[in-house]
């Protein structure tokens, strides 16, 4: 198949679909996105509720989302990593492991976000 740039509409709309399937791709084979979609589900509505201003809310869920990103692009280091081969390789074991670091930053972040707001 030839490379074609498509421009305007039509790559908003295949853009549209590569990232809908991302989506799907991740939710189907990574746990820790799926858990993470739960949480941002629950924990979404209590932000809305629990939050005084829009500031508030919008920090809230925010760094829920936060989460979902970073992890996103997790999956995507890990992914590529596993592409290459499957023997071990410092190199690999460190792309992945300050993937999973970011993820935890992320969740960090959205722990103190949540704490510093509920708390005032």
């Amino acid at each position: 198949m030839a490379f074609q740039n498509h421009t305007g509409w039509r790559r908003l709309i295949n853009a549209t679909g590569y990232s809908w399937a991302g989506l799907k791709a991740a939710w189907r084979n990574e746990e820790a996105f799926r858990q993470e979609g739960f949480l941002c589900a629950v924990l979404t509505p209590l932000a809305l509720w629990l939050g005084h201003s829009p500031v508030e809310r919008s920090l809230l869920i925010g760094s829920l989302l936060l989460i979902v990103i970073v992890e996103l692009l997790n999956t995507g280091i890990e992914a590529a990593v596993d592409r290459i081969g499957p023997e071990h390789h410092e190199l690999s074991g460190r792309a992945k492991d300050i993937g999973s670091a970011a993820v935890f930053v992320a969740l960090l972040n959205a722990a103190v976000v949540w704490v510093l707001i509920l708390l005032t």
